[in-house]
């Protein structure tokens, strides 16, 4: 079955933006019926001194 490509779906995503998470979001409105009901954004910011993220916001 995940052999090859398939074409039902859609995936966006945005790295290193400071909007990343709204323009994720436009981008999954854009993809119209290829997974706005089951799509998911997971956003995450780094600390103000570069260490890895320390909160972490989960939208469905």
């Amino acid at each position: 079955m995940f052999d090859k490509l398939h074409e039902e779906c859609g995936v966006f995503g945005i790295f290193g933006h400071p909007e990343a998470a709204n323009l994720s979001y436009l981008g999954l409105y854009a993809l119209q019926h290829r997974g706005q009901e089951a799509s998911g954004i997971v956003s995450c910011k780094r600390a103000e001194n570069g260490s890895p993220a320390t909160k972490l916001r989960i939208f469905k």
